[in-house]
């Protein structure tokens, strides 16, 4: 049978990129590996379809070969079967993808840890994260603020340092796993033989459990508290951004890392000022002697008063710019600009000698509309 095209199996362009590529790869490796597909003989052929076809096409001198020659062009070479059993694949893939992905091999998805090499033992469970909402007025958004914080949450516990045990002579080795923290379960397929590795349920992959915990916590490494937290909140920030404090959540069971905090920013309807952007609008009202004849006013400020002109002849609707009187921008110099927008005071009650007032001066030629 001929082989299919190996762009056509990863479901890219020949002009595709090593990270589209990389990506097309971990894709269909996730969702054809043995192990989510036992005894389907078919996601295995695609696992191992793909899985030849990335090995070609990541290597440039390979890719080279096959974009002149196509299949014929790689005989007589290395190539994908050229591996003994399906072990030898996942020992070269794994060094591709710890590249590709953070650190990590794809594998290590499947089996809990990386293929082919020594898993660190993890060191408790770790916390979770907790998430709080801090509500701030327009003021503290234009130049920024600390604010300290009070919230409940799990504290690592100082009787025990938050391992959980009365003493260091309380540990004993984990029967489970013999003390190694690592579970190991063997299966096979056509491909050969796969060893799963996952963490011990049993010590939470510690390799060793508490005989006598700690009296405080009953062996759980933490205690409920109160904190207070102090958060510096940048200039600019909008309604609905958020910043992350780092190792500052509920702390990890038995010596595990804490967890983080989410703060979310909540903008405070201000009772002046309506925000645009890095802007702040102010509506101001002024009257129809005032708007012709012009008139100097104090308007409010994100930080304090000032004194705006009103020219003669200004229309309703009109912008006046104040400079740099609105919010600072974030992580950059400068800051926007407070917009007063003109309005006209209309009175909803008059007298009856305004009224008269009124009909005298509607009768003047520059009172109407487009003299």
């Amino acid at each position: 049978m001929a082989k299919r095209d190996y762009y056509e199996i990863l479901g890219v362009s020949k002009t595709a990129s090593a990270d589209e590529m990389k990506k097309a790869y971990r894709k269909l490796a996730m969702q054809y590996h043995p192990d989510r597909n036992q005894g389907n003989k078919e996601a295995e052929e695609k696992f191992k379809e793909a899985a030849e076809a990335y090995e070609v096409l990541s290597n440039p001198e390979k890719k080279a070969k096959y974009d002149r020659y196509g299949h014929s062009g790689l005989r007589g070479g290395e190539d994908f079967h050229s591996y003994q059993n399906v072990n030898d694949i996942f020992t070269n893939f794994s060094d591709i993808f710890g590249s590709a992905f953070g650190g990590s091999s794809i594998f290590d998805d499947f089996f809990g840890g990386s293929s082919g090499r020594s898993r660190q033992r993890s060191q408790g469970q770790q916390g979770t994260d907790l998430k709080i909402t801090l509500k701030l007025s327009l003021e503290e958004i234009a130049t920024g603020t600390t604010k300290k914080v009070k919230i409940k949450k799990q504290n690592k516990c100082t009787t025990c340092s938050g391992s959980g045990a009365k003493n260091s002579s309380s540990f004993k080795s984990c029967s489970a796993c013999n003390g190694t923290g690592e579970i190991r379960q063997v299966s096979r397929s056509i491909f050969g033989q796969f060893v799963n590795i996952a963490p011990c349920n049993n010590c939470g992959g510690t390799g060793k459990i508490i005989g006598e915990p700690c009296t405080t916590c009953k062996g759980d490494g933490r205690v409920q508290d109160e904190s207070t937290i102090k958060i510096s909140v940048p200039a600019g920030v909008m309604d609905g951004n958020y910043m992350t404090l780092r190792g500052e959540g509920n702390a990890g069971k038995q010596g595990g890392p804490a967890g983080d905090i989410i703060v979310v920013f909540e903008e405070i309807p201000h009772i002046y000022f309506t925000r645009d952007g890095d802007n702040v609008i102010y509506d101001l009202y002024i009257s129809y002697t005032e708007a012709v004849l012009g008139t100097e006013v104090e308007v409010p400020t994100l930080n304090g008063k000032a004194k705006l002109k009103i020219e003669a002849a200004t229309p309703a609707g009109k912008y006046l710019k104040m400079r740099e009187k609105g919010i600072q921008h974030l992580n950059s110099h400068g800051a926007g600009d407070q917009l007063v927008r003109i309005n006209i005071h209309v009175p909803k009650n008059v007298s009856t000698k305004e009224k008269e007032l009124l009909k005298e001066l509607e009768k003047l030629p520059n009172m109407q509309p487009g003299k």
